[in-house]
C-alpha cells in the first residue's frame, strides 16, 4: 500500500479517556483520518467535533451508517463495550476496545464471538485492546526476563499495587463511576485491569482464586475500593495481589520467585537476586540446617527512553489495518483473560469460598444483576473541572 494510505476512523466515547487521550494523538497521526466522534452528550461531541474538523455524531449506529468509517475506537463506559464491539464486527470493522474488554466474562465471550464470526468472512479483521501498560519498559523487561525462563520454576509472587489513589471527588465526578449499573465494579474493573492483564501475560490464568473484596470501604461507593486476593496455578507457583484506591503514598512493588532468583520492580529500578544454583536443589541436596543459597544483587538495565503509552498501541493497530494483518501490542482475545481473574476474585468474595477457574460465568453475572436491581445507592455528582482533567496522573 501507499506511504499515504490513511485509516478512515472514528471514536465512541468523549469523556476523559477520548477527549483527554485519544483525541490527542489521533491529531498527531498521519496515517489516520478521523471521520466522526460520537458520544451521547450532544454538547461535548459538538465541541470536540469541531475543534477536530470532523462531524459530530450522538448514536454510535449514525457513526456506523454515515461517517464511511473502516475502523473504531471505543472509549465509553464499559458496559457500552459489548454492543459496540459486536455491532462494529457485524459491519466488519476493526476495533481497538479500551479496557476492560467487558465488565464480565459472559460479555466478553459475546465480543470475541461476533469478532470470530466476522473474522471467518473477513480473515484480515484486526481487534486490538487498549492494554498500554505493556508498552511500560519495566513491565516489557519483566516480560522478557520471565518469558525467557531463566528463573526456572517460579514460586511464588506478590504484587501490591494500593499506588491508585482516589478521592471521593473523583468518584462524584460521573454519575456512572463506581456503581454496579453504570460500572459493574470498582477498582478491578475500572483501575486495575491493565494490572490483571499484566499478571496473565506474564504468568497466565490461575487455576484457583480466593477473593477478599471491601465495598465502600473508604469511599462513599457501591463498588470495591480494597482487594486482597490468592491465587493458585496448576505448576504449584502462588500469587497474591493486593489493591487500593485508599492509601496514600501508595506503594507499586512487584515480586517474582523463581528456583534461580528473585526480581523485583519497584520505585522504577528492577533488580535481580540471581541464586547461583536452584534453591529446589539446594534445599533437598545441602547439608546444612540453616544455609542459604549465594545469591547475585543484580540492577537491570531498562531502555526508559523507548516510546510507550496510548499512541503506541494505536500505532500498531493501524499498521495491522493498512498491511492486513500484523503483532498488536495486545490482541483483543486477551481482554477476557484479566477479566477472568476480575471476576473470580468477585465471586470468591461474594460466594466467600476459592473459584476453580474456569468458573460459573453465569452465577458471577446473576450476582451483578440482583446487585444492580437491588441498589439504593444515591450517586451525588459533582463533575466541575473533570472534563479538562489532567489523565496523566491516571497511569501508573
Amino acid at each position: 500500500m501507499g506511504t499515504n494510505k490513511k485509516v478512515k476512523i472514528g471514536l465512541i466515547g468523549l469523556g476523559n479517556i477520548g477527549n483527554n487521550t485519544h483525541v490527542k494523538y489521533l491529531k498527531t497521526m498521519d496515517n489516520v483520518e478521523l471521520v466522526g466522534v460520537c458520544d451521547v452528550a450532544k454538547e461535548q461531541a459538538d465541541k470536540i467535533a469541531a475543534e477536530c474538523g470532523t462531524t459530530a455524531y450522538y448514536d454510535y449506529n449514525q457513526l456506523f451508517d454515515q461517517s464511511g468509517l473502516e475502523a473504531v475506537i471505543i472509549a465509553t463506559p464499559h458496559y457500552a463495550h459489548t454492543p459496540i464491539s459486536a455491532e462494529a464486527f457485524r459491519r466488519g470493522l476493526h476495533v481497538l476496545c479500551e479496557k476492560p474488554l467487558a465488565v464480565h466474562v459472559n460479555d466478553a465471550q459475546k465480543s470475541i464471538d461476533a469478532y470470530e464470526k466476522a473474522k471467518a468472512a473477513n480473515p484480515q479483521l484486526v481487534f486490538g485492546m487498549m492494554f498500554q501498560e505493556r508498552t511500560l519498559p519495566f513491565y516489557k523487561k519483566l516480560k522478557d526476563i520471565v518469558s525467557s525462563g531463566e528463573l526456572g520454576k517460579l514460586t511464588r509472587v506478590t504484587w501490591i499495587n494500593t499506588a491508585w489513589f482516589r478521592s471521593q471527588a473523583y468518584y462524584d465526578s460521573g454519575d456512572w463511576r463506581a456503581t454496579w449499573a453504570g460500572e459493574g465494579g470498582g477498582i478491578l474493573t475500572n483501575q486495575c485491569p491493565h494490572n490483571l492483564d499484566m499478571y496473565q501475560w506474564l504468568f497466565g490464568v490461575p487455576a484457583r482464586i480466593s477473593g477478599h473484596a471491601h465495598i465502600g470501604k473508604y469511599h462513599n461507593i457501591e463498588v470495591e475500593d480494597e482487594v486482597t486476593a490468592y491465587f493458585e496455578h496448576d505448576d504449584g507457583m502462588i500469587g497474591h495481589f493486593m489493591v487500593t484506591t485508599a492509601e496514600s503514598p501508595g506503594t507499586n512493588r512487584f515480586e517474582i520467585v523463581g528456583e534461580h532468583g528473585k526480581l523485583i520492580y519497584e520505585n522504577e529500578k528492577l533488580v535481580l537476586y540471581k541464586n547461583r544454583m536452584s534453591m529446589l536443589q539446594f534445599l533437598n541436596e545441602t547439608t546444612e540446617k540453616f544455609g542459604n543459597v549465594e545469591s547475585w544483587y543484580t540492577e537491570i538495565p531498562v531502555n526508559t527512553k523507548a516510546p510507550t503509552g496510548h499512541k503506541v498501541v494505536a500505532e500498531k493497530f493501524i499498521e495491522a489495518v493498512l498491511n492486513g494483518g500484523g503483532e498488536l501490542i495486545a490482541h483483543g482475545t486477551e481482554g477476557i483473560k484479566g477479566l477472568t481473574i476480575g471476576n473470580g476474585i468477585m465471586l470468591s468474595s461474594f460466594t466467600k469460598q476459592m473459584v476453580d477457574v474456569p468458573f460459573d460465568a453465569d452465577a458471577y453475572e446473576r450476582i451483578l444483576n440482583e446487585l444492580i436491581r437491588t441498589s439504593k445507592y444515591i450517586k451525588t455528582v459533582n463533575d466541575s473541572g473533570t472534563s479538562e482533567a489532567d489523565m496523566s496522573k491516571s497511569f501508573s
